[in-house]
């Protein structure tokens, strides 16, 4: 089973690289959301996510209505294929230190998913000793 298609949102929310910090905040406010995918021309460039605007902008006090999202964004997106296991995708994450994978199917970005998705999945499909729950 593809069990990253399950989990994956495809529906992401994205933000122009031009775009200032605080539109980036706002949108992230308005949608209840902690990441953006950054586009240039339609194609995705980058991502910025809460920490990255906490820890990139906010600590250096840089001024939420000049600074583009561009340069905070991390970049490029780390990404997995969308066939990878959940535990990959988790292993991955906590080898990279990020809370948001880009999730690629035949190599195209089709969507994301989050640290809070993967603890979902496990919740729901692990017993707590690491063994698939049986389902009846």
């Amino acid at each position: 089973m593809d069990f990253l298609n399950m989990l994956v949102i495809k529906n992401v929310e994205s933000i122009d690289h031009n775009s200032t910090l605080k539109a980036a905040a706002q949108r992230m406010r308005d949608h209840k959301i902690g990441s953006l995918i950054v586009t240039k021309d339609g194609t995705e460039i980058g991502i910025l996510s809460e920490t990255d605007i906490s820890r990139r902008a906010v600590s250096e006090g840089l001024n939420p209505d000049q600074t583009r999202v561009s340069s905070i964004m991390s970049s490029p997106i780390i990404s997995i294929e969308i066939t990878e296991s959940p535990e990959r995708a988790n292993d991955l994450m906590k080898e990279k230190g990020i809370r948001h994978l880009g999730i690629l199917e035949k190599g195209k970005f089709v969507g994301i998913i989050s640290v809070r998705d993967l603890l979902k999945y496990f919740k729901v499909y692990y017993d707590g000793i690491g063994t698939l729950k049986s389902k009846k």
